[in-house]
């Protein structure tokens, strides 16, 4: 099995930026009231401005195994890296310089702030505004040395078989655990409605920031930040076998989210300085003063 240190440079970042992946989603899902691209547009491999994103897309569906997944739960879930105050940590996930987002000359920490603000003009609770703030700080495993394909991406259970609405399903052809007897049936080594509690998603920053989180934050906030990326369920129902009652009452939060994740983007920036006493005692209110990275 590879790990990080075995991979490639032209492996670990086959994108120009992590952005590059939500531009493809927002290709796929556009705004409401826009017309989707056709298939054929959307799968126009020859168009060289594709080479990157089919590339990251093929690193993860090749790696994203259910031995990689664990893997990488018992390494990161250790928070061992990094303690630091929450407002610092934002900071530092800022030092992920993202100099070719096609969109807007803005900052990760802009972002999330444009994210959570649309959020709050539309009357949401607290703690889904703080949601908004928070819900990509599990990017800055980029700054641990993770492939970008470890980071970000659309998620998906591992330990069954792939679901043909995942993005590029044909690369799964290259995953170890597609001809593995126990990984690749339709429930893998799940039962029908067992819940999404018990299945291994592939691993990135929803994973890892869920797990920081999981003894903080209002539940329907947690399925926010774990399951934002899924979206071959969220948005294409492809793994109802495996969800329970209570995970298709808490996916209505999730789809409730996912606009402000796709579509809140604005070139106008945040004034974070103004901003910043507000997200400050929300985080004091639901977070401890300290985050392990």
């Amino acid at each position: 099995m590879k790990n990080e240190t075995t991979f490639s440079a032209d492996e670990i970042a086959p994108l120009h930026s992590i952005e590059q992946w939500e531009d493809d989603v927002l290709e796929r899902y556009p705004e409401p009231g826009e017309p989707a691209k056709t298939k054929e547009e959307f799968r126009n491999y020859d168009n060289p401005g594709r080479d990157t994103v089919r590339e990251f897309y093929r690193l993860n569906h090749k790696y994203q195994t259910y031995d990689f997944v664990i893997e990488k739960e018992k390494d990161f879930l250790q928070f061992n890296r990094k303690e630091l105050k929450w407002w610092d940590a934002m900071e530092f996930l800022n030092t992920l310089v993202d100099d070719s987002d096609p969109d807007i000359d803005l900052d990760q920490l802009q972002h999330l702030l444009q994210t959570a603000e649309a959020i709050r003009a539309d009357g949401h609770p607290d703690w889904f505004v703080l949601t908004g703030f928070i819900h990509d700080m599990g990017k800055v495993l980029c700054l641990f040395g993770e492939p970008q394909w470890a980071v970000v991406g659309d998620t998906f259970p591992v330990g069954c078989k792939h679901s043909d609405k995942i993005v590029y399903p044909e690369f799964f052809k290259d995953n170890p655990d597609s001809y593995d007897e126990r990984y690749n049936t339709k429930y893998g080594i799940y039962e029908h409605g067992c819940g999404l509690r018990n299945v291994h998603m592939s691993w990135g920053h929803d994973e890892y920031l869920y797990q920081m989180l999981k003894d903080y934050m209002p539940e329907p906030a947690l399925y926010m930040i774990r399951y934002h990326s899924f979206y071959s369920q969220h948005r294409e129902n492809s793994y109802d076998h495996l969800l329970d009652d209570h995970d298709r009452e808490m996916f209505d939060w999730v789809r409730k989210f996912n606009p402000y994740d796709l579509y809140s983007k604005s070139p106008k920036p945040p004034v974070v300085s103004e901003l910043r006493p507000y997200y400050e005692d929300l985080i004091a209110k639901y977070l401890p003063s300290t985050i392990k990275l």
